[in-house]
């Protein structure tokens, strides 16, 4: 339980105008973790895909890479003192002690799980099997909980032995579908390699490529990586929008959780392979996602430098992964908060507006809502994993750099990276 009461439901303009930027950071970060600690599943303690506003998800399916941003966010929270270090212990013990008991597909997860049972939840019709990528964000979370508890503490030393376990036991080399040079999203043992999706860059899956090159037992070669990611349609771009141009990526960059899930752990700050300088890949996609909010070429009513950020969310028809070309007048209140590393001043600029001009709206109890449109005069009804848990450790990456000085610290990850070619000044590199 937290060791000091809630802040507030809803965002006071009174009080919001004396708050200075950090103590709203401290509120905005705190108020979202409580999606992960007081929704998560009542066994298993993984975290929901999604939730109402009253915080009630739909059923009992669990998130595995929601999951893992949540590992990130309670980190954060036994950091600053919202929950006792062994109350953040005896959870991830929950978490890991199911998760060791789930379907796994060659030590891969679904993107689903049975909250309950552990059971592979399918995601379609041919997509009950592994998948790699949200196995990836997992991981993620439980390697940089391998390194923050690190404690001689007997829970501490079960809990990481038991996230080793986990990890070792994962067969990411078998994603190559019997040796081939790229990776593929997914496996099942009912429709085999059925999909036929491999992961091809650019796009949020980088984490998923340094993650199967640092296993300790089952690892990729760097050709699976140099010949697979980085071959993709959309890798190499160098073409101007808004006048700023893009090293990799689709036109415009596409959704900006490309720069959050893989960098939630992967410091990008001096992270240079011969493709790009990633955290200039990371910011000029963030600027030209601004720029166009600004100018606004659709007419959207509200959209402007203090109301921006185009990123997957719902919207009033469903879901879609908003971008410059394909805006919907969404904003997404997770994009430019979880941008707050790379543009600080328009990221602060957006969170004041949503929370002491729009907060009577868009605020609840787990923080902002998934996304909201002035033009369709519609706010979500939602929080969802995916985008709640960026917001938490972005901002405190951006104020603290937490969870990157953790994960790149990892001898596992940092093998990984050399592996393919990065790097970091984490790697000891200039």
């Amino acid at each position: 339980m937290t060791k000091r009461s809630a802040p507030a439901r809803r965002a006071s303009k009174k009080g919001a105008a004396a708050l200075s930027d950090d103590a709203l950071l401290d509120l905005v970060q705190r108020q979202t973790f409580r999606f992960f600690w007081e929704a998560a599943h009542p066994v298993s303690g993984m975290i929901p895909d999604r939730t109402d506003r009253a915080g009630k998800a739909p059923n009992d399916w669990v998130t595995t890479g929601g999951s893992g941003f949540g590992i990130m966010a309670i980190i954060v929270a036994a950091e600053r003192g919202w929950i006792e270090r062994a109350a953040a212990v005896e959870r991830l013990m929950t978490i890991v002690r199911h998760l060791e008991h789930t379907t796994s597909h060659h030590g891969v997860f679904p993107h689903f799980l049975d909250g309950r049972t552990g059971a592979t939840v399918s995601f379609s019709r041919k997509d009950d099997g592994g998948d790699l990528v949200e196995t990836a964000f997992l991981f993620q979370g439980l390697l940089t909980a391998r390194r923050y508890f690190d404690r001689d503490a007997a829970s501490e030393t079960e809990l990481r032995n038991h996230i080793a376990w986990l990890w070792n036991e994962t067969e990411w080399s078998w994603y190559t579908r019997g040796g081939l040079n790229v990776l593929f999203w997914h496996w099942g043992a009912n429709n085999g390699w059925g999909l036929g999706h491999e992961i091809r860059g650019w796009n949020e899956c980088l984490i998923t490529y340094v993650m199967a090159a640092a296993s300790p037992r089952y690892a990729i070669d760097a050709e699976v990586y140099h010949r697979g990611y980085a071959v993709g349609r959309w890798f190499l771009s160098q073409r101007r929008y808004y006048d700023i141009e893009l090293p990799l990526g689709m036109p415009y960059g596409g959704p900006l959780f490309f720069s959050h899930y893989s960098f939630l752990g992967l410091d990008p700050r001096g992270l240079k392979d011969q493709y790009a300088d990633y955290w200039e890949q990371n910011r000029r996609h963030t600027l030209i996602n601004y720029e166009h909010c600004i100018r606004n070429p659709n007419g959207f009513k509200g959209y402007g430098p203090d109301c921006w950020g185009l990123t997957a969310s719902d919207t009033p028809g469903g879901y879609s992964a908003h971008a410059p070309d394909n805006d919907l007048g969404v904003i997404s209140p997770t994009a430019a908060l979880s941008a707050m590393p790379y543009t600080p001043e328009q990221s602060m600029r957006a969170l004041r507006h949503f929370y002491e001009t729009l907060g009577d709206r868009i605020w609840d109890k787990f923080g902002f809502v998934d996304a909201f449109s002035e033009q369709a005069d519609w706010v979500a009804d939602t929080h969802l994993a995916i985008d709640q848990g960026p917001i938490v450790v972005m901002i405190e990456n951006h104020r603290t750099g937490l969870l990157w000085k953790l994960f790149m610290s990892d001898p596992d990850v940092q093998r990984g990276l050399r592996t393919l070619g990065f790097q970091s000044p984490h790697l000891g590199q200039r």
